[in-house]
């Protein structure tokens, strides 16, 4: 009976597994073979935005990946952009230089920001997503407390851009920020449903990583109390270099979503900290995809 119960909640894992997404930077000439090399034609690659990576980057980066059978889905920063035009052409180019048809859309961290848009719901009223044919729209939400923003406001201000969403005809889904333990994703997801958000979510996780690189990782995108369950793994300073992976919360999850499908929990999202295809091979591993 447990070997039984063993292989279902396996199976589980893998169902939610398929179809992951994955993060990439905009940096590094062998991106796109890696992507090649470790991830199923069709996956949908994201491409994250720091203050180190050029909007042409981003583009070049997004114009690859499409060639080479992949979706891109490019992050879009509200604070780091200068100004409507700059925005717009960035909007034009990803569309029809790489054949972007969808994006997370992000207000940013850049403090002050570097022009009129101070938050993702600006770059929505914008109306130039849709001007653009860039239909589909990802969100960012936050199972554990955001360390700048109230959750209240947090709660509102997505209601709000979904609505904005809704009435622009744009179709949304939500991804999540990484967190180490399943709880609070699910809970996360229980507050979205009994709020009457019905927008899929896809749920983010870090890859493989070594607890030293998790705790950067962790404290750097402000992570809250989940960080402790990484602190009651450690016994001794040489685990720091232990290779972690999310398996347990992938089955903790899958179980949840067994349970009550009423979550809404479309899929996964791996943040990959700059080893995709450590990520990937690990995902892979789980679905049955060499």
């Amino acid at each position: 009976m447990a070997a039984e119960l063993e292989m279902a909640r396996t199976d589980a894992s893998a169902d939610l597994l398929r179809g992951f997404s994955i993060e990439v930077t905009a940096r590094g000439a062998a991106i796109v073979d890696t992507c090649r090399a470790h991830l199923a034609p069709g996956t949908e690659v994201y491409i994250a935005s720091t203050p180190r990576d050029t909007r042409h980057g981003l583009v070049e980066t997004a114009r690859k990946l499409h060639q080479a059978g992949f979706v891109p889905v490019p992050h879009v920063t509200a604070r780091s952009l200068a100004s409507f035009t700059q925005l717009n052409d960035f909007l034009a180019h990803l569309a029809g230089e790489a054949g972007v048809t969808r994006a997370l859309v992000l207000g940013g961290d850049t403090d002050p920001p570097a022009g009129p848009y101070h938050s993702s719901r600006a770059l929505l009223e914008s109306g130039l997503f849709q001007r653009h044919g860039i239909r589909r729209i990802g969100l960012a939400c936050y199972p554990e407390p955001h360390r700048k923003i109230d959750a209240t406001l947090l709660a509102d201000a997505l209601a709000a851009k979904l609505d904005l969403a809704r009435r622009a005809d744009l179709e949304t889904w939500l991804v999540s920020q990484f967190c180490f333990e399943a709880a609070p994703i699910i809970e996360l997801a229980q507050r979205l449903r009994a709020g009457g958000i019905s927008a899929p979510l896809r749920v983010g996780l870090a890859g493989p990583a070594d607890l030293r690189m998790l705790w950067k990782y962790g404290l750097y995108c402000g992570i809250g109390n989940s960080i402790k369950a990484l602190g009651a793994r450690v016994d001794a300073v040489t685990n720091l270099l232990a290779r972690q992976t999310p398996d347990r919360i992938v089955s903790d999850l899958a179980a949840a979503a067994g349970r009550d499908p009423t979550l809404g929990i479309e899929g996964i999202h791996i943040f990959t900290f700059g080893s995709v295809a450590g990520a990937a091979d690990w995902a892979n591993g789980i679905t049955g995809r060499s």
